[in-house]
């Protein structure tokens, strides 16, 4: 094999890796979000704050990378990110919907009267 063809399977195996941690992100997210009552009362609205936090979240990362000497920022990489984080929204989405009452946590008040 060709350094050339390995470095190419490197780059492709790297940015898949950014896609999955954003696909993982962006569904813990929304699960955390769409339980909470103030963000979660529509999908939508829910969808909308996850994909604003994965969005900054991969800005901050890549500005964090001007610091660092080995690493450069890129701006394809936070569209990558934010490409992962759609995706894992979509699984979770269509994973929902299949079983609402399975992926949906029950909300109860823990308000208590002394």
């Amino acid at each position: 094999m060709s350094p050339q063809t390995i470095w190419v399977i490197l780059v492709a195996a790297r940015k898949c890796a950014h896609m999955i941690e954003y696909a993982v992100l962006a569904l813990l997210l929304w699960r955390a979000v769409r339980n909470t009552p103030v963000l979660g009362a529509t999908m939508l609205v829910a969808f909308g704050a996850v994909m604003l936090g994965c969005a900054l979240f991969a800005a901050s990362d890549e500005f964090h990378q001007t610091f660092v000497k080995s690493r450069t920022p890129s701006v394809r990489d936070v569209l990558l990110d934010i490409a992962g984080a759609i995706l894992g929204l979509l699984v979770g989405a269509s994973l929902a919907r299949r079983s609402p009452k399975k992926f949906r946590a029950p909300i109860h008040s823990h308000i208590v009267d002394a």
